[in-house]
């Protein structure tokens, strides 16, 4: 059966138009595909949750024939929250063609993959799955994977195989890098800052932590590598920092956020554990020397053996060699449920997170062939 286009743009397009932004409720975009699912024939378990914020929110486990109880054969695996968009971008929840292009937030990360998988998915007869299909539709992926985590929580989603949707250009990706985030907070002693003795400067103390934490990030960290990855190492990132009241005040209080990506096989805790090293040496030569880590995400590095059936299957149907990438997907999540992941859709990841985001509507309909093809493959 070829892709009926007008039908799989028409469906971006709906999902286009629902703001499912983290800070907002993605119930309304799992209520409208739900029925769409359940009326091909898909058992339905909804996973709810509420955020921090109060906002509901739920995770879709779909799944068509095969045993019940055992684990599926493949998943379709899509994050249907989106980051936010800049109110001056007029057709941000409007789907809009131009040049083969489609552009609207959501369209390239991830909703073009939903698109394809929902289509694919519900076109196919029950009766010969061999082995059950399941589509799974997961809530904050954008803010660290939350819903992804919850399923691993309750070991739902389980599966032999799953692609995990993301803009890859339709590269497979088997593996990235984890992701951890760290606040650092150093504390000093507020003064008058004509007379430097009548207090302890936060930030200038934060400065002799920051630079010898840049000669670890240059040093040890690189020490270690994996020649998959670039670059093949540990990164380690200082994007923010505050500290102090007024010029002319000696700061008490001085914070700064550490991010890093670990390669695979690292423990996500090694950062957090010379963050602390950092701070202990340099509390023994100066006492008065005050600071705390606080880790605020861990999350590992994963890869999947180049080997891998659905690695080499998706390889040789896109004529592409699989990859590796330096951020995070909900790859590791699917990984702990027992599949066998990769990472795989149509459109570019550059092209994501920013106004005028789009995917090609020449890579939507190849996405949607190739997963037409997998179920019959993993499934049939």
């Amino acid at each position: 059966m070829s892709t009926d286009r007008a039908a799989l743009v028409r469906t971006l397009a709906e999902l286009v138009a629902v703001d499912t932004t983290s800070s907002r409720s993605n119930v309304p975009l799992v209520d409208l595909v739900a029925p769409r699912l359940a009326a091909a024939g898909f058992e339905l378990e909804r996973q709810r949750y509420t955020d921090e914020a109060g906002a509901g929110k739920v995770n879709l486990v779909a799944v068509k024939g095969g045993r019940k109880g055992e684990p599926a054969g493949l998943a379709l695996v899509g994050h249907t929250d989106c980051v936010p968009f800049d109110s001056a971008w007029a057709e941000a929840l409007t789907l809009t063609e131009r040049e083969g292009k489609l552009y609207g937030r959501g369209a390239c990360d991830t909703k073009a993959f939903i698109s394809c998988a929902l289509s694919a998915a519900v076109a196919a007869e029950a009766s010969a799955l061999r082995q059950g299909l399941m589509v799974v539709l997961t809530a904050d992926e954008e803010v660290g994977c939350v819903g992804a985590k919850r399923l691993v929580e309750a070991r739902l989603g389980v599966a032999r195989r799953a692609i995990v949707g993301e803009p890859t250009s339709l590269t497979p990706i088997r593996g990235h890098k984890g992701y951890c985030l760290a606040e650092v907070e150093v504390v000093g002693k507020e003064g008058h800052s004509a007379y430097p003795e009548t207090g302890v400067s936060a930030i200038f103390h934060a400065g002799r932590f920051l630079t010898r934490l840049e000669t670890l990030a240059l040093g040890r960290l690189r020490q270690e590598r994996d020649a998959a990855f670039n670059p093949p190492y540990t990164t380690v990132n200082v994007g923010l920092i505050s500290g102090g009241k007024a010029k002319n005040v000696i700061p008490g209080s001085c914070r700064f956020a550490v991010e890093w990506r670990p390669i695979p096989g690292q423990s996500p805790a090694k950062v957090a554990e010379l963050l602390e090293e950092l701070r202990q040496e340099l509390v023994r030569e100066e006492p008065a020397f005050t600071a705390r880590v606080n880790v605020l995400r861990a999350d590992s590095g994963v890869q999947t053996s180049p080997d891998a059936e659905v690695v080499r299957w998706l390889e040789a149907e896109t004529g592409k060699a699989s990859a590796t990438v330096p951020f995070g997907t909900e790859l590791p999540q699917l990984t702990q449920l027992g599949a066998e992941a990769v990472v795989f859709g149509p459109g570019d990841i550059r092209v994501a997170h920013q106004t005028g985001e789009f995917v090609p509507v020449e890579e939507l309909l190849a996405c949607e062939a190739v997963l037409r093809r997998a179920i019959v493959q993993f499934c049939a």
